[in-house]
């Protein structure tokens, strides 16, 4: 290990020329830590997902190679098939984790050489992830904890008198942080097809500009839905909000492990999106967009690492400067203005690997997979006639990996159990943190109780109405013909508690 460290050490010695990026000088720490650790572990991600496996092969996960315990008796390989609540890391992301986690340091002002090398690969990664999301120049890319904690994020840092424009059928992470906003929220009525979706928001901002032509506005809409996963008009959408003087952020926690996604070419003022469903599940997330809110807004966490300037004083003395009790107070511009605090470097790293072993790979030839086993997935369950497939936008609206059901005869939560229990296969059921869109999907009415309630569960979530199956990249085809062949066996045998009371 001290040839690494020596060989980190040489690599941050000197200063780099002033055209260097911070790609050049992480490329360069990694290198060195490849001294101690060995190329195969510490070769950057893209290296390796290049040529991870030929079109039809699924990605290497961690945990592909995990056997669980079955109910009557032996083990199985575990079928992961809840994505959509959080992938399984990529294996790329874990070994680059691994090598540099013995490097890891302090980010920003240190002297020392496990901080200056810790910096140059934070910072490193936000190029990366600006280069993934196709950021724009002058957008900024925020480190968050998730896509929840970035739109709430952007929900502090809106302008006064901003009015919210939001579809009921979001994801709670994105229905639910306007609540300050000081123009209010608009919900907007489940549409019942994308060209629905961008006519009920186009003559909602429509209305909203006639009473109000200069306020603030803006939407907020996902890429992908977490319930049907059926693609939203993400571009469509944006091209209404703009029409009427309005921005748009993207809720792309869903959209960005399947299809590629560019501010510049989609136009969206924001995307927001999580590590933890991108292959990366070490706590990191992402606000990638425009700086203009981001710099005028107060900071979202007050702290060490927002602050330029702390001094005694009143604000009239220090320009630029607010005034914390006896204190006059700059804050920094840019990212770091919101990100406050020791940042979660392992967790940005990992986010970076992810998106350059995605892009490796090739998004598109991943799509051509993913589109193929979903395909599969679809015509084993439309073999039972019994299982009924939630959609919105119709059955051939095109979608990512994600796919829920209810099952006739069977409760939601006893199936997923048995198809865990039996089968080892793990599946997600339930409301989904989207509670109104399941509702209407399912035709329930405001205020009807949901029957075959879980005892000790509270309130909504009693309402276990759906199975939701979800894949990706490192899922192998067995695992979505296990599903197929488990749900048509259990199916035939019945649920064996449907006949007691109250159900």
């Amino acid at each position: 290990m001290s040839a690494a460290r020596n060989a980190a050490t040489t690599c941050l010695t000197a200063p780099a020329p002033a055209a260097a990026t911070a790609a050049t000088a992480a490329t360069a720490a990694t290198a060195a830590i490849a001294t101690a650790t060995g190329p195969a572990a510490v070769a950057p991600a893209a290296s390796r997902a290049a040529a991870p496996a030929e079109v039809g092969s699924p990605l290497p996960v961690l945990g592909d190679d995990v056997r669980v315990p079955l109910a009557g008796g032996g083990t199985a390989p575990y079928a992961a098939l809840d994505y959509a609540a959080s992938a399984p890391a990529l294996r790329a992301v874990w070994d680059d984790v691994a090598a540099y986690a013995p490097y890891y340091g302090s980010v920003h002002r240190g002297t020392g050489h496990l901080s200056q090398l810790s910096t140059e690969l934070f910072e490193t990664a936000r190029a990366t992830v600006a280069e993934f999301l196709g950021a724009r120049d002058g957008d900024q890319v925020v480190f968050t904890r998730s896509t929840t904690d970035s739109l709430n994020l952007l929900a502090a840092a809106l302008p006064a008198d901003t009015r919210v424009f939001v579809f009921e059928t979001e994801h709670h992470a994105a229905l639910l942080p306007w609540r300050r906003a000081g123009g209010g929220v608009q919900h907007l009525a489940t549409p019942a097809s994308p060209e629905r979706a961008v006519a009920v928001l186009d003559a909602a901002l429509a209305a909203h500009r006639r009473q109000r032509p200069h306020a603030p506005a803006l939407v907020c809409v996902t890429g992908a839905s977490n319930v049907t996963g059926e693609l939203w008009p993400v571009r469509e959408l944006v091209e209404a909000a703009h029409r009427h003087g309005a921005r748009l952020v993207l809720d792309a926690a869903q959209l960005a492990p399947h299809r590629a996604v560019s501010l510049r070419e989609l136009g969206a003022d924001w995307v927001a999106l999580s590590g933890h469903k991108l292959y990366a599940p070490f706590g990191a997330g992402v606000l990638a967009g425009r700086a203009d809110w981001l710099d005028a807004a107060e900071p979202y966490l007050a702290g060490g690492g927002a602050t330029a300037t702390v001094r005694r004083g009143t604000a009239e003395d220090h320009p630029d400067a607010d005034q914390v009790g006896d204190l006059a107070v700059r804050w920094h511009r840019g990212p770091a203005r919101h990100e406050a605090g020791s940042p979660n470097v392992i967790g940005a790293y990992a986010l970076a690997s992810a998106c350059r072993a995605l892009a490796a790979a090739g998004l598109e030839e991943l799509t051509r997979r993913e589109e193929a086993l979903l395909r599969r997935l679809r015509a084993g369950l439309a073999a039972v006639p019994e299982v009924r497939v939630l959609s919105l936008f119709g059955d051939d609206a095109p979608r990512v990996g994600v796919l829920s059901f209810t099952v006739r005869g069977w409760d939601s939560r006893r199936l997923a159990v048995a198809l865990s229990e039996r089968y080892g296969i793990g599946v997600r059921d339930g409301l989904f943190c989207a509670h109104p869109l399941v509702g209407a999907l399912l035709g329930d009415q405001p205020g009807e109780p949901a029957p075959c309630a879980v005892p000790d569960s509270g309130g909504a979530e009693t309402a276990l109405r759906a199975v939701r199956v979800s894949f990706g990249a490192g899922t192998p085809v067995e695992h979505v013909d296990r599903l197929v062949r488990a749900v048509a066996e259990l199916v035939r045998e019945g649920d064996p508690a449907a006949a007691a009371p109250g159900c």
